[in-house]
């Protein structure tokens, strides 16, 4: 049993509700910078809170047997209770920063209060311990969604994890814990379809702008071009240049005249009604159409055709179902991109980026998604588990993964979303 489910599966204690219910109270008429010095002072410093009995509550939850068990969820759901209030306010978000700030910044003032020395300390170390935890990082990450200051900020020594904001399909599995409330779940939910509108619509007009910039220069020139039109700028981190060949590659008409969209439909057509082992060798054909022969037949064609054999082999003779094909395209992408968490093993994805480079690679990936739609949230826990772990690498040591994570963006917004570029292809 977990310790989430040991600890959800308890009876909440007099003195957690206390103190829930003393944070809601406060919560609904005092400003977030009140609310955040009554934090400092009640769970950061552990001193000078003014209300005894609240204090008292919070000294018996500390000195409970088995607490460093299960005080990052009693903490979690305190931080909660003020960012949930203030997250559906405008007004109010830029205080979500500033309370993980005041978290990371620590106590500030030396413990004098003699007769709680003991029950001060433990509360430091445990809040201490709270910053290393997966709840606290879903925090820094919200934080970092909603804070605007440094958006334009793309320093190749700033880690990775300060990129968040720019993808919303990574959102709802990196902002939420194992107990994260229903209530947060579906803040983070309008908060990823807002920032997702968002990008589409500056790559739209950043598509727009490209195409009347060019037609403009064929008319009057590029000097009076630049001077007739508000430049747009350029939506993502890929270069000019790679962005117009991933709005290419991605679009709805490709220049080889078939759409990935196409090509997956005249595939899932063709094998609807097929065995589930004539279905994967199928499969293997239709993936490896766009793998150069030279670095498929090395070692990657090999591997992709035992992975699909050993897929459920047991049910090779069975007709194909939506479950086979579930998970046949999951399992895929645990082998060629990650595994899981706990074993976040690489190395076939790497080889993939390092040989066929971000774009194709994304490209292996959207053919599959096409195929069962069903694993896309599947794919983007996968990117997850990626971004997770390499979010503290500076950026310039993970340029290939924001290569890939900023094509996936694209990718995943012509193919699901609103933009349709296909009639701008000259951009």
């Amino acid at each position: 049993m977990s310790t989430w489910t040991a600890y959800h599966n308890r009876s909440i204690s007099p003195q957690e509700q206390t103190l829930y219910n003393h944070l809601l109270q406060f919560a609904e008429y005092e400003s977030p910078a009140e609310l955040i010095d009554r934090f400092q002072a009640l769970f950061i410093e552990g001193v000078g809170y003014i209300d005894r009995e609240i204090v008292g509550a919070l000294d018996e939850i500390v000195a409970s047997k088995h607490v460093e068990d299960y005080f990052r969820y009693i903490l979690n759901r305190c931080c909660h209770i003020l960012v949930n209030r203030w997250q559906s306010r405008p007004q109010y978000q830029a205080a979500i920063p500033a309370l993980i700030e005041c978290l990371e910044q620590g106590p500030r003032r030396p413990v004098s209060e003699l007769s709680r020395s003991r029950q001060v300390r433990k509360l430091r170390n445990m809040v201490a311990a709270f910053r290393e935890t997966e709840q606290f990082l879903t925090l820094r990450r919200l934080a970092r969604v909603i804070d605007t200051k440094d958006v334009g900020n793309f320093a190749g020594n700033r880690p990775l994890g300060t990129l968040i904001r720019r993808y919303p399909y990574l959102y709802e599995h990196c902002l939420v814990s194992e107990d994260s409330t229903q209530e947060h779940q579906n803040a983070v939910r309008r908060i990823q379809a807002e920032a997702q509108h968002q990008f589409e619509v500056n790559l739209s007009q950043y598509v727009t702008y490209r195409v009347r910039r060019a037609r403009l220069q064929h008319q009057v020139g590029a000097a009076n071009a630049r001077d007739r039109l508000r430049p747009i700028e350029n939506p993502t981190l890929l270069s000019d240049r790679d962005l117009v060949l991933s709005l290419n590659q991605f679009s709805k008409q490709t220049d080889s005249g078939i759409a990935y969209r196409n090509s997956a439909q005249r595939f899932v057509t063709q094998h609807h009604q097929d065995t589930f082992g004539h279905f994967k060798a199928d499969l293997y054909d239709y993936l490896t159409a766009s793998i150069a022969p030279g670095y498929g037949g090395r070692k990657f064609n090999t591997l992709l055709s035992d992975q699909l054999s050993g897929i459920l082999s047991n049910n090779d003779a069975q007709p194909l179902s939506d479950f086979l094909l579930v998970r046949t395209c999951s399992q895929l992408l645990n082998f060629l991109v990650v595994d899981s968490p706990r074993n976040p093993q690489h190395f076939v994805f790497l080889d993939l980026v390092n040989n066929l480079g971000p774009l194709l690679t994304t490209g292996l990936l959207l053919k599959i998604l096409l195929i069962c739609r069903k694993v896309k949230p599947y794919l983007e826990r996968r990117f997850s588990i990626l971004f997770n772990h390499y979010e503290s690498t500076a950026r310039d040591v993970v340029s290939w993964l924001i290569q890939i994570l900023e094509n996936m963006n694209v990718a995943l917004s012509l193919t699901f979303g609103s933009v349709d570029v296909s009639h701008m292809l000259a951009v």
